[in-house]
């Protein structure tokens, strides 16, 4: 084919640059063997609005990126410094950081000229039957080669750019990841801390409950003794101090265990054995507005990281789309080459060459369709995983806001049973000091008193984890300006 071309216009005498230009041309032409008609993606980004998202009535909310001092807390504040500083789970993603970044770098090597130096020596001996002529034929000589070679390839198609291309954003993705595993720790920690709090209190709970019921035994065992009461109602209430008993090692076993996670979480070498768990009334609330934030998406770690692999997954379909296309070379080389170590470097043995390479798909048996179509599925996977994240995410904002609400009213309503508990409690206390009642009807009033103060300190922590989990719902302090254009190509 080349000859059928170039013949003629050496016969009339036409300049060498356009035989090359014509015959470029007719290469280019042949790209139609490799087609990519026909393979398209399929799915459709999906923005926060289409997902549910309502813009807020009132101020915009606002996370600050060291969102746990706001709780004043400077125990948890020193902890979750030292987690944030030692946790290998953070390094761990640091890494990945840091390998995605080098392959951003090692695609960007391949968009500049690249120029290598080889020197070779070899001592050989050749064939008397081969092609070399005597006097060489049949001889051992040494031979040496000492060049520099040079090549650049030009992407007039935009392969290298879109490999490129797909490694940053590759690495953006795992940047916003180890952003996304950050706010995961700081989360985890605050509320293991809490749930430490929760756990001291249900304790605190359970002792004065063991009090009690030795309280109301010996009251049953005077009252045995006085004729008043049978052996059964002091077997009835000798069984309940085991009960009692198991609690409190069952919320010391558990305690032991959240302190062990909390170790774990902050992954220094000790945890502070004087670690002291405060009373929940000593940590702050965290008011926030009831409306999901209209920029929910720039909010999320997670989302950006998803957003980043469709852009980086768009790129890599237009990386195997320009496949389909001529691959354009320009080579170089200079150097020396001799038979005979010792004229190496002599006249004459210098040598160079200068030229472009090109190569073209023409029939490959389906395999740049089939690269192609498993890089648009993975562009489909991409997108699909990304808006199941948008979706995740606004679910997960206003859950936690309807938790947060809920909460706060039970809250009132829990507090307004515990202040009819207590003057209960106050009634019966004072009617037995007048001599009016028993002290069974005291104990029975306080362990009214002592229910309704369990559940507070349960949705008192239940308070305290709903806003840790909505401050991570809404991206613990994460920003972004994320504004790719997601063009389908």
């Amino acid at each position: 084919m080349r000859l059928e071309f170039l013949r003629p216009l050496q016969a009339v005498g036409n300049p060498r640059w356009l035989q090359l230009a014509l015959l470029g041309a007719v290469i280019v032409g042949l790209t139609g063997c490799a087609s990519m008609k026909g393979i398209l993606p399929q799915a459709l980004l999906r923005e926060a609005p289409s997902a549910g998202a309502t813009p807020p009535a009132g101020a915009p909310v606002m996370v600050e990126a060291q969102w746990w001092r706001e709780f004043g807390d400077e125990q948890l504040n020193r902890l979750m410094d030292d987690a944030l500083i030692g946790s290998p789970s953070l390094k761990l993603v640091q890494a990945r950081v840091a390998r995605a970044q080098a392959g951003g770098e090692l695609a960007e090597a391949a968009t500049r000229p690249q120029v290598n130096a080889a020197l070779d020596a070899t001592r050989q001996k050749y064939t008397n039957n081969g092609a070399v002529p005597p006097p060489l034929a049949g001889t051992i000589r040494e031979s040496g080669t000492a060049q520099l070679t040079a090549g650049w390839e030009l992407d007039f198609f935009g392969k290298n750019r879109a490999a490129l291309d797909a490694a940053l954003g590759n690495a953006r993705a795992a940047q916003a990841d180890a952003q996304a595993a950050r706010m995961l720790l700081a989360s985890n920690v605050a509320r293991t801390y809490f749930q430490l709090v929760r756990l001291n209190e249900h304790l605190d709970v359970a002792r004065r409950v063991l009090a009690q019921r030795e309280q109301a035994l010996r009251l049953v065992q005077d009252r045995v003794n006085a004729g008043l009461d049978t052996r059964l109602e002091l077997r009835q209430s000798e069984g309940t101090l085991p009960d009692a008993r198991l609690q409190i090692e069952f919320l010391q076993e558990q305690l032991t265990l959240n302190q062990h996670a909390l170790h774990a979480l902050v992954g220094s070498k000790k945890l502070d054995q004087a670690l002291v768990i405060p009373s929940s009334n000593a940590i702050k609330n965290i008011a926030f507005t009831s409306a999901i934030p209209s920029d929910l998406l720039g909010r999320r770690a997670d989302i950006t990281a998803a957003r980043w692999r469709v852009e980086a997954a768009t790129q890599e379909v237009g990386n195997a789309k320009s496949q389909f296309y001529p691959n354009i070379n320009l080579m170089a080389f200079a150097g020396f080459s001799s038979i005979g170590l010792d004229r190496l470097l002599s006249a004459g043995s210098e040598q160079w060459g200068l030229g472009p390479a090109l190569r073209l798909p023409l029939f490959d048996g389906g395999r740049l369709r089939a690269n192609l179509r498993g890089k648009t599925a993975d562009l489909d996977a991409a997108i699909e995983s990304y808006n199941a994240a948008v979706i995740e995410a606004v679910r997960e904002v206003a859950d936690q806001l309807a938790s947060t609400q809920a909460i706060q009213r039970q809250l009132l309503e829990q507090r307004s049973a515990l202040a009819f508990a207590e003057n209960a409690y106050e009634i019966a206390v004072q009617r037995y000091d007048a001599g009016l009642g028993n002290y069974l009807s005291v104990l029975i009033a306080e362990t009214a008193v002592l229910n309704q103060r369990r559940q507070g300190v349960d949705l008192t922590a239940r308070a305290l984890d709903t806003q840790v989990a909505l401050i991570r719902a809404l991206g613990g302090g994460y920003r972004t300006d994320f504004s790719v254009p997601m063009a389908q190509k």
